[in-house]
């Protein structure tokens, strides 16, 4: 039991035995919890973004990047990459301004709102970041059939020896499985910090709704 259902116990008992806690005791520890979860959130996401750089940039001298950094891809790879970063700063502002609006709110309607349009923001960020995934496997796997040579070779091989569907159905397949389980361990990892830090703030909307009754 925390601190908020040790508070509420303790309202509901009798004025007798226990000194009566009153409305605004109970929606400042809620507004603190909410406060909280939302400043984890934006730490997460962060720390998640730190993550994710340190990792590319470990593989930047790999072989397969060397390769495929040879490839003219710029003109697309640049673009849609500044389009990622911008969308993930605009995130991570809002998420910031969030925090700060909810700290100071003292107005229980209006924590219940910002409990709310986080938990979209939140939805929303977790959706962009799978979908920002797909598309750049997709715009890679573009750039590898239209400028990869050695690709290109085994295509044309393949087609003169009949098997272009056998080779094009097992390409398919693999990046069907490849993006499958990245989707999955994102959606895993999602659902374990983020959809138990957006149950902990629905737990708090429902609280401040009892309260508003």
């Amino acid at each position: 039991m925390d601190e908020l259902d040790l508070l509420k116990k303790d309202w509901k008992r009798s004025e007798e035995a226990y000194p009566k806690l009153s409305y605004n005791d109970i929606y400042k520890m809620i507004l603190k919890k909410s406060s909280s979860i939302v400043k984890w959130i934006f730490i997460i996401s962060l720390l998640e973004f730190i993550f994710w750089t340190v990792i590319s940039l470990s593989l930047k001298d790999s072989s397969s990047m060397k390769h495929f950094n040879e490839l003219d891809a710029d003109y697309i790879l640049i673009p849609l990459s500044i389009i990622g970063y911008i969308v993930l700063g605009y995130f991570f502002f809002l998420f910031f301004k969030n925090y700060r609006t909810i700290s100071v709110i003292d107005n229980a309607k209006v924590l219940m709102e910002n409990i709310l349009k986080t938990r979209r923001i939140v939805k929303q960020y977790v959706a962009f970041n799978l979908i920002f995934l797909i598309i750049s496997t997709l715009v890679v796997l573009f750039i590898e059939f239209d400028q990869d040579q050695q690709l290109i070779n085994k295509i044309e091989q393949a087609s003169a020896n009949g098997e272009a569907f056998k080779f094009y159905a097992m390409f398919i397949i693999t990046v069907v499985v490849f993006l499958g389980i990245a989707v999955g361990v994102l959606l895993l990892f999602y659902w374990l910090v983020y959809g138990i830090l957006l149950k902990r703030l629905n737990k708090n909307y429902q609280e401040l709704k009892k309260l508003e009754v």
